[in-house]
């Protein structure tokens, strides 16, 4: 069994990476950023609240994301093992999560975090755009569309989300390396921590996370 928790600055690319991953290793996903959308997009209570914070770039309360964690994790269906994926993002959530594997027997086997700097994730993200229709991804420099604002795959249009607005991932930028950061020094103490060097292309990452979740999960000698 494979239990990963991936990190990463916002556009640092762990979410292109928890996809293959998770076919790799056949693993659950577990991303709190996936259960949120969909309750906003139901208008649900939870997803309302969630939607006023992720819109101004701030972090959802620890009290609610702490137990949509917990609720997934029992249902145990995840015989492979499964992904954290944006969740934790502070030590008290780390602490948390400590407290609910402990309580089920099982452990992490390794803390990913893909490491890039903040100007060129804020070139990355700023220039992304959406898919109204399919979710497909595209970037107005890197993978722009055939035809501006319309996408290739269903011509439905492209938006800008607000959380990649400029302003919002600064500030998404500023909560990640005040609050998020110190995480990694958290699960260091602990032997789990698993650096990646996001410069590399996306193969290049796939490849050198996959290399080191050998026999050795940390690629130690």
């Amino acid at each position: 069994m494979v239990n990963l928790l991936i990190m990463g600055k916002p556009g640092a690319g762990k979410g292109t990476q928890a996809s293959r991953l998770l076919d790799y290793y056949r693993l659950k996903h577990i991303s709190t950023g996936n259960v949120y959308r969909e309750e906003i997009q139901k208008r649900s209570p939870i997803g309302i609240l969630a939607e006023s914070y992720i819109q101004k770039g701030e972090l959802v309360p620890d009290d609610v994301t702490n137990k949509i964690v917990e609720e997934i994790l029992h249902q145990q269906d995840h015989p492979n093992g499964f992904m954290l994926d944006g969740y934790p993002r502070t030590e008290a959530q780390a602490i948390a999560l400590d407290a609910m594997l402990a309580n089920m027997g099982i452990a992490l086997t390794a803390v990913i975090t893909i490491d890039v700097d903040d100007a060129v994730l804020l070139e990355r993200m700023a220039g992304r755009r959406v898919c109204k229709v399919c979710n497909a991804t595209y970037h107005v420099s890197f993978h722009p569309p055939v035809k501006k604002g319309v996408c290739d795959l269903c011509g439905g249009e492209l938006i800008q989300r607000a959380d990649d607005l400029e302003e919002s991932v600064l500030n998404r930028l500023r909560i990640y390396n005040e609050k998020t950061r110190p995480l990694l020094d958290y699960y260091k103490r602990q032997g789990l921590l698993m650096v990646i060097d996001g410069r590399q292309s996306s193969d290049g990452v796939f490849a050198e996370i996959t290399r080191r979740l050998g026999e050795d999960p940390l690629g130690n000698d």
